[in-house]
This record gives structure tokens, C-alpha cells and sequence, in this order.
């Protein structure tokens, strides 16, 4: 059992999280279930994406990760080590870094050299270290040549990937970013993701995703859905997404050129399931006109 704990970087054991609910005065007055006997188990390298509505436990999951919160019941292994053990905590977070909604909650430098060496600073990394740190991460997120910029004058998108720097700069296994594209637009949700990306294929840090912009999982390795605090689907982003009407009944959507493909199908094309890029559709439909057959990958 030990050996097969280490081999995830994360893994949850019928993991549940009652948040406590009080009246005006202080007092208990009852619980709300946010997450529901969740087993979950994240390889060393892999690329995450946890998807669900509002509510549905996705962030809940996510702080535990980092001990942000523990269980209420059931037990979470970050790299092999308990998280309701307090003195692991510090292990934990230098683990599993968090990278959350709003840059300018975690951005606290002047100039964005200064705020990425910040963690390291804390950390105890000596100076020459602290400097090699922050020129390597803000290269793997495409931010160095605005290491001397205030972040003020930073895009969203761009002060994000600051952030991720800034994480990134502590040397973690794993990066958990909850919902880093909500407050930006189309233009930073597709720097953010990219930066997220390249972390993982090219740096190979493990990477959990939660989010509810269904394009930004395409390219993981496994999608999980949750809904009322569990876990309701867990497959590729293939496999997923050609759940169409299942997603719809969870109240999710699919990314566009999915929902065309399937609506395309069911008019009678001999489409595969869960196209995911306009691409493959491209691909598909190209084949369907000279007569050859799609790969259907």
C-alpha cells in the first residue's frame, strides 16, 4: 500500500469536506457537504483538468491539496505525505503550489523580478539561487523580458503568469490553478493556459486545472467532472466530450466545435465522437468530401 501511495503525486481516499454553517451569533447550526467520498489519483508529470458548475466542489478539492483545508473525513497524499498532519504542512505547500482566480491577490512586489523571488526569499534559497530561480521561471511563462515592469502595467493575463512565476520560482512538483482565467479575457484565458501547458511538457510539473471554460481542457490527460461534491465522469477529453447530453444535464457546456461535430452527426454525418478542435473537424469533413475515411483520432 505504501508503495502504491508514492506512486501518486496526489491521491484522495474517500475524501469529504462538510463546511460549518453559523447563525448571527456564532453558533452551529448545521453543515453543508462540498465534497462526497472523492478517490482521486494524479501520476507524477500528468496534466488535470476538474471540471464542474459552480458549487459543485471543484475549488473545495483544490485547497485540500495545498492543506489549505483538510478533510473532514477520508485522507489526501500529496507526494506520499498525510495532509491533516500539521507537521507536513510546510512539505505540502513547497509540494503543490496554488495559483489562484484574482493575480493581484498574489502579486506583492513593485517590479516583477522582485515579486517572483519573493517565495524563494521566504523559502531561504540563497540570493545567486533566488536570481537563477526567477530568470528561469519567468522564461518558462514567457514574462522575462518584463521582469524591470511594474506589475500595474501588466495585462491580466500577463500579471497571471507572473503568478504562476512566482509559484513556479519555489520549485514545485505540481501546480494547482484554480480557475486562473476568471477574471480575463479570451486573450489572457489563452497566455495563462499556454504558460500552463508549456510547464507541463516542457518542465514536467504536474498540472490540476479546475475551471469551467471547457476549451481550456482539451489538452489534458484526463478531464474530471464533478457535480454536488462528486466525481460523475472521469476519462480523456475524448471520452468526456462525447458525453454531450450528459454534460448538458450537469449543466455544462462543451466547446463549440464539439457541439457542432455532434450536432452535425446527428444530421446524419459519419462523424467520430468528441472532435476537439477545429482541426479535426477540418480533418473529418475533408475526408468525408474526397471520399477517403477519417481517422476518427
Amino acid at each position: 500500500m505504501e508503495n502504491e501511495k508514492k506512486q501518486d503525486i496526489i491521491k484522495t481516499k474517500e475524501l469529504t469536506f462538510d463546511y460549518i454553517r453559523h447563525d448571527e451569533e456564532g453558533n452551529e447550526e448545521g453543515a453543508i457537504r462540498a465534497v462526497d467520498g472523492v478517490n482521486l489519483e494524479v501520476k507524477p508529470g500528468d496534466f488535470i483538468a476538474i471540471l464542474g458548475h459552480n458549487g459543485s466542489g471543484k475549488s473545495t478539492l483544490a485547497k485540500h491539496i495545498n492543506a489549505l483545508l483538510v478533510p473532514t473525513s477520508g485522507t489526501i497524499w500529496v507526494d506520499g505525505k498525510i495532509t491533516s498532519e500539521e507537521s507536513n504542512i510546510w512539505d505540502i505547500r513547497q509540494t503543490a503550489g496554488m495559483v489562484f482566480q484574482n493575480p493581484d491577490n498574489q502579486i506583492i512586489g513593485q517590479v516583477v523580478e522582485e515579486d517572483v523571488g519573493f517565495g524563494p526569499e521566504n523559502m531561504g534559497v540563497p540570493t545567486k539561487e533566488i536570481w537563477e530561480r526567477v530568470e528561469e521561471s519567468l522564461k518558462a511563462v514567457g514574462m522575462y523580458e518584463y521582469r524591470k515592469y511594474s506589475p500595474n502595467k501588466l495585462s491580466g493575463g500577463q500579471k497571471q503568469r507572473v503568478s504562476i512565476a512566482g509559484v513556479l520560482a519555489m520549485h514545485p512538483k505540481c501546480i494547482v490553478l484554480d480557475e486562473p482565467t476568471a477574471m480575463l479575457d479570451p486573450s489572457g484565458r489563452k497566455e495563462v493556459i499556454r504558460a500552463a501547458r508549456a510547464l507541463n511538457e516542457v518542465e514536467n510539473v504536474t498540472v490540476i486545472l479546475i475551471t469551467h471554460y471547457m476549451e481550456e481542457v482539451i489538452y489534458a490527460d484526463q478531464v474530471v467532472v464533478m457535480d454536488e461534491g462528486r466525481i460523475v465522469m472521469k476519462g480523456t477529453p475524448k471520452e468526456v466530450f462525447s458525453c454531450v447530453d450528459e454534460l448538458k444535464a450537469l449543466r455544462l457546456d462543451v466547446p463549440q466545435v464539439t457541439l457542432l461535430s455532434y450536432e452535425l452527426k446527428k444530421a446524419g454525418l459519419p462523424l467520430p465522437d468528441g472532435i476537439l478542435t477545429t482541426e479535426e473537424l477540418k480533418k473529418e469533413l475533408l475526408a468525408l468530401k474526397t471520399g477517403s475515411k477519417g481517422n476518427g483520432n
